[in-house]
């Protein structure tokens, strides 16, 4: 059992100890209180959505495991997210996709209208928390042939057209209603299973699609257009349209924000390292901290060295206001709600644990030259007791210390998920 006088006590050891390196626990804490992370409401029900919970994922979606009490409902997946952000400290924002939609008949896609989301808005106002979204280009008829914005069919096209651009106008609604501008992202499938002759001209109409889809100018106070790349996936193992390269270009010329997804690179390429030069180029980014074992196969976040080295490039470099933090992951092999307890505690310790690194000392020492004194401060530095820090926060923002969350997640499985 953590104590409060235990917690306490280690706080104020911890402080003293990186008050002696210049660094503010409470500002550190407070810093982090202003950075918000956009949890992903698909963890909830592996990403079913509610216009058709029985079709079939496509677009090389897949949620792996039979984990019992997946919800069946929007109120269902409220009251799960509602427990979920009830354990995690600090600022949160919810991420929603169009197949999340409430309605009582049959609703297209491209007929989607903000009406469709207002329990959501109401939720959200309640909870004191924002709302980001994304258009849904997979797992419908037309996104079989793994085509939508860059089909050669001209009709396919158009219908992900006017999906996406009635997605905006749901995206602008958040904003105008919460008060805080939704992130929309935009992310297709589209691609080839085996190497195509023609690599250029799926891209022009991808081009062409996303021009047409931001075309009618909406103020950044409310919503924001993002891109998002990826290398390859099931069923487009040898080309995708929206390559990283296509989307840098695109985003920079056409100012939107650049999202960049850790399991949409090659198994050793990382976002971390590029989260800085890309912020040379485009005004915004939007992240995705996920966890590829081998391929995209969004594995809950750990605090691991790249899900550290990810808060770490913010922070560093002061991109707190420039990068926009969202996470994308789906475990149906273990309890729903613990997965996101999990992923989204660990990147705001990881943003904690950056945010009290001697940065300043650690540049001085680098732009001196002592490379020597650099790595041994560095080192050093991962066994400061950030841990105590993180205890502390919260405690003060009244979620469970440590794991203590576990037991709660626990008994919500037997009273309320095991008997859906």
């Amino acid at each position: 059992m953590n104590t409060k006088e235990q917690i306490q006590s280690s706080y104020v050891n911890a402080q003293k100890i990186f008050s002696e390196l210049g660094v503010d626990c409470e500002e550190a804490m407070e810093l982090l209180n202003g950075i918000p992370v956009s949890m992903h409401c698909w963890q909830g029900d592996d990403v079913s959505g509610f216009e058709d919970p029985d079709g079939e994922l496509t677009g090389g979606i897949q949620a792996t495991g039979s984990h019992p009490g997946k919800a069946k409902s929007p109120a269902q997946l409220r009251a799960d997210i509602d427990f979920a952000m009830s354990m995690i400290p600090g600022n949160l924002r919810l991420n929603l996709h169009a197949i999340y939609l409430e309605s009582d008949t049959p609703v297209e896609r491209d007929e989607i209208k903000p009406e469709h989301f207002a329990n959501w808005v109401d939720w959200a106002r309640d909870a004191r928390v924002g709302l980001d979204f994304n258009p849904s280009c997979f797992s419908h008829p037309l996104s079989v042939d793994n085509m939508t914005l860059s089909h050669p069919d001209s009709e396919v096209r158009d219908f992900w057209v006017r999906h996406c651009i009635a997605s905006r106008k749901v995206s602008e609604y958040f904003g105008k209603e919460l008060g805080t501008p939704s992130v929309m992202n935009i992310w297709v499938p589209d691609g080839y299973k085996d190497v195509p002759i023609d690599r250029l001209a799926p891209r022009k109409r991808l081009a062409e699609s996303l021009d047409r889809i931001i075309a009618e100018p909406i103020s950044k106070k409310f919503h924001k257009d993002a891109v998002e790349s990826k290398l390859f996936g099931i069923g487009t193992e040898a080309y995708t349209a929206g390559s990283n390269e296509f989307y840098l270009g695109y985003a920079a010329t056409r100012d939107v924000m650049l999202c960049l997804d850790a399991g949409h690179f090659h198994p050793t390429e990382v976002i971390s390292d590029k989260i800085s030069s890309v912020s040379m180029y485009v005004d915004e980014l939007l992240l995705h901290v996920s966890r590829p074992v081998r391929w995209d196969s969004d594995h809950v976040v750990m605090l691991d060295d790249e899900t550290q080295a990810i808060a770490s490039e913010i922070i560093r470099n002061n991109l707190t206001e420039r990068v926009n933090i969202g996470l994308d992951f789906f475990d149906a092999s273990i309890n729903r709600i613990a997965a996101w307890v999990i992923g989204t505690r660990n990147m705001k310790k990881a943003l904690l644990k950056a945010l009290l690194e001697p940065t300043d000392q650690l540049k001085d020492i680098e732009n001196a030259g002592d490379f020597t004194s650099r790595l041994a401060l560095q080192e050093e530095a991962k066994s400061l007791p950030w841990a105590a820090v993180w205890d502390y926060y919260c405690l003060q923002q009244g979620v469970p210390v440590r794991a203590d969350w576990l037991k709660d997640v626990k008994q919500y499985e037997q009273e309320v998920l095991l008997k859906r």
